[in-house]
């Protein structure tokens, strides 16, 4: 077997944006929790957080600075209603959006509910060398974007690219502006 063929662990955090949920009612936790584990990457962090703007921009800037931790996932408060805020809070933290991931979870939504899915404002990026990913609050949603997107993106073997492949040179830009 060759390197490119091996296995490479990641370090996921998951946190669950909600009002009204704990670890013990938190499914939509569970279903992230339960499907990294089993596909081997290591969860180094669970949080739950309510919906509040100054709480998760504080909580997931904690999370971006910390080196044990590649990949936040994080699932709730991507709906329309008012409290739901977390594409808000992350377009003040991302560096780059990844367009793409929101785009796609859509059109994966959309064949399982049809126009329903417009609803989801699910939507990736990048702050400080991570990944962000932002699920809606379902187990099923959380399904969906794990089994469809996330599970391949997150593995190096997946070809022809993945986001592990270009995980070391999310900070280039940093190294650049010193030099120049």
């Amino acid at each position: 077997m060759t390197d490119e063929n091996k296995f490479f662990q990641i370090n996921v955090a998951i946190v669950t944006i909600s009002d009204t949920r704990s670890l013990h009612n938190d499914k939509s936790g569970d279903v992230l929790f339960e499907r990294v584990k089993k596909f081997g990457h290591k969860i180094t962090i669970r949080e739950i957080v309510k919906d509040d703007f100054t709480k998760i921009s504080d909580l997931f800037l904690k999370l971006t600075k910390k080196d044990d931790i590649d990949v936040i996932i994080s699932t709730g408060g991507t709906g329309l209603t008012g409290r739901d805020i977390t594409p808000e809070v992350m377009k003040t933290l991302f560096e780059k959006n990844i367009d793409g991931f929101g785009e796609m979870f859509r059109w994966l939504s959309y064949r399982k509910i049809g126009t329903s899915a417009l609803q989801s404002r699910a939507l990736a990026g990048v702050a400080n060398g991570k990944y962000i990913f932002c699920l809606p609050g379902s187990p099923s949603a959380c399904k969906d974007g794990w089994d469809e997107i996330l599970k391949y993106q997150l593995d190096i073997r997946h070809k022809p690219c993945n986001f592990v492949e270009i995980m070391p040179r999310l900070q280039e830009h940093k190294f650049f502006r010193t030099k120049n």
